[in-house]
C-alpha cells in the first residue's frame, strides 16, 4: 500500500488544511475512605507483606543455570509500574533507556515486560532467534477480533502461519494482483484528489479522506471486480462497515485491566469483552452476505462449467481452499472471516497514520515542501497526472516518505512478541511468556 499513500500525498500536498484530533485521555484517579484505627493498622500490616513478596518476585537474584534479568523500575506491588504509565507510551519508553539501558523490564500488574531499545538486541530477536520469538502476545480485544487468534497477525507460529502467510504473498501482494488493481486505485484516487478541490479554502479531515479511499481499494482486492460494479448497492453496507472498523481501531487500543490480571477476564470489569463481541457480530453481518455472495458465484461457475484465465478476487481463492481439503493447505469459513478482518484493520490504520505524518510534516516544513512541490513539476509537468509509473523518479518525495516512516512509525512498539521459551538477549534472561517490546520509536532515533 506504499505506493497508494505516496499517491494520496502527492494529491494533498497543494490543497490540504490539516488538522489533527486530541485524544482523550482518562486517568485512573484513586481515592481512600477514612479508615478506623484498627483499619489502617491493618491495612498497613498488609502493606508491608505485599511489598516483601513483590521485592521477592522482582529482585534480580543471580541463577545458577542462567543469566539475571534485566534491571528496570521497580513500580508498586501488585499494580508494579501500571500507575506510572504516561499516553505517549513510546516516549516514556526511550526516556527509560536512557537510564536503565537498552534493554530493560517492569512490571504490568503480574505480566513481566521487557523492552528493546537498539538494533542489535532487535536483530537478535527478529533474526537470530526468530523461531522462539515468532509469536505475538495478543490482548483479550485482540483474540476476540480473530476469533481466538486465527488470523495471520496473532496466531502462533507454525504450519498454518507459514500456509497462511504464503498465500497471503503470493496472491494478495503478489505483482500480478497489484497491477491488476492499478485501474481501481487511479480510480479511487482521483476521486480523492477531486474531492479536495472541492474544499479549497475549507478545513478537511485528511484521515477520514485517506480511510475511505484505502478501505474501497482493500475491499475491492479482497471481493473483486462485482465489488466495484455494485458499489451502489454495496455503499450503505460499506459506510456502517468502515464505523465498525474505527470503532475496531479504538477498542484494540483501549487499555484493559484484565490484559495485567488474567484472573479478573472472567469478569469483564470493562465491559471491553462484551462491547468487542457485539461489534464482531455486527461486521458479520456485513461480511457474511459478501461471503456468500462469492460462494454462489463460485457454484455458478462451476453448474455453468465457465472456464478461463479470469483473476480471482482473495474471498474465491480461500473458499475454493475451503472446499478442497485434501492440498495440504485447510481453511474454514471462521478463519476465512479472522483473515479477511486482519487485512482490512491491518491495511487500513498504518496507511492512513503515515499519510497524516506526512502531510503534517510538510506543511510545518514549508522549505521541504516547496521542493517537493519543485520535483512534482520536473518530472510530472504542470497539467499532467501523477501515476504510479512516475514514483520512482520522484527521489525527494521518496526520502520525505522514508524520513517519517523513521520519525513517526505507524507501530512505534510494533504488536508484542511471546517468546516460547526462555530465551538469553543481551546477556539477560528473558523468561518464556514475556510480553517483548520493540521499541522501534527508539531503534529509529538511535544515532
Amino acid at each position: 500500500m506504499e505506493k497508494l499513500a505516496s499517491i494520496l500525498i502527492i494529491g494533498f500536498i497543494s490543497e490540504v488544511n490539516f488538522r489533527s484530533s486530541a485524544k482523550t485521555i482518562f486517568p485512573l484517579n484513586m481515592a481512600l475512605a477514612p479508615l478506623t484505627e484498627l483499619g489502617l493498622a491493618a491495612l498497613t500490616l498488609s502493606i508491608v507483606f505485599l511489598t516483601i513478596l513483590w521485592y521477592k518476585r522482582t529482585s534480580n537474584i543471580p541463577q545458577k543455570t542462567e543469566p539475571r534479568l534485566p534491571p528496570g523500575p521497580r513500580g508498586l506491588p501488585i499494580v508494579g509500574f501500571l500507575p506510572f504509565l504516561r499516553p505517549n507510551l513510546h516516549h516514556q519508553l526511550t526516556e527509560l533507556s536512557q537510564k536503565y539501558g537498552p534493554i530493560y523490564k517492569f512490571w504490568l500488574g503480574s505480566k513481566l515486560c521487557i523492552v528493546l531499545n537498539s538494533p542489535s538486541l532487535a536483530k537478535e530477536v527478529v533474526r537470530d532467534q526468530d523461531s522462539v520469538f515468532a509469536n505475538r502476545d495478543p490482548s483479550i480485544a485482540g483474540l476476540l477480533a480473530t476469533y481466538g487468534g486465527l488470523d495471520i497477525a496473532l496466531s502462533p507460529y507454525g504450519s498454518y502461519w507459514r500456509d497462511m502467510r504464503k498465500l497471503f504473498v503470493s496472491e494478495m501482494l503478489s505483482n500480478r494482483n497489484l497491477e491488476a488493481c492499478y485501474s481501481l486505485r487511479k480510480h479511487e484516487v482521483r476521486k480523492a484528489i477531486r474531492n479536495v478541490h472541492t474544499k479549497i479554502a475549507y478545513p478537511i479531515d485528511i484521515g477520514e479522506l485517506s480511510f475511505v479511499t484505502e478501505m474501497n481499494v482493500i475491499m475491492s482486492m479482497i471481493f473483486g471486480s462485482n465489488f466495484v460494479e455494485e458499489k451502489e448497492k454495496h455503499a450503505k453496507d460499506g459506510a456502517e462497515f468502515r464505523e465498525l472498523v474505527i470503532k475496531f481501531l479504538q477498542m484494540l487500543a483501549k487499555p484493559n485491566i484484565s490484559d495485567f490480571f488474567p484472573m479478573l477476564a472472567r469478569f469483564d470489569l470493562q465491559g471491553i469483552q462484551k462491547e468487542m463481541e457485539a461489534l464482531l457480530k455486527s461486521v458479520e453481518r456485513i461480511l457474511d452476505p459478501a461471503i456468500n455472495e462469492c460462494m454462489k458465484m463460485l457454484s455458478d461457475k462451476r453448474e455453468s462449467k465457465i472456464q478461463g484465465n479470469a483473476k480471482k478476487d482473495f474471498v474465491q481463492i480461500l473458499l475454493e481452499l475451503m472446499e478442497q481439503k485434501n492440498i495440504g493447505i485447510s481453511v474454514d469459513l471462521v478463519q476465512i472471516k479472522a483473515i479477511l478482518l486482519d487485512i482490512v484493520i491491518g491495511g487500513t490504520d498504518t496507511t492512513i497514520t503515515m499519510v497524516e505524518w506526512v502531510m503534517a510534516e510538510l506543511l510545518n516544513n514549508p522549505e521541504v515542501m516547496t521542493k517537493v512541490q519543485k520535483e512534482l513539476k520536473n518530472v510530472v509537468g504542470m497539467n499532467n497526472i501523477v501515476e504510479e509509473s512516475h514514483l520512482p523518479k520522484l527521489h525527494y518525495l521518496d526520502a520525505v516518505v522514508k524520513e517519517t516512516f523513521r520519525l513517526h512509525p505507524a507501530l512505534p512498539l510494533l504488536v508484542p512478541k511471546r517468546p516460547s521459551q526462555s530465551a538469553i538477549v543481551g546477556g539477560y534472561t528473558i523468561p518464556e511468556g514475556t510480553k517483548v517490546l520493540l521499541n522501534v520509536y527508539a531503534i529509529h532515533r538511535d544515532p
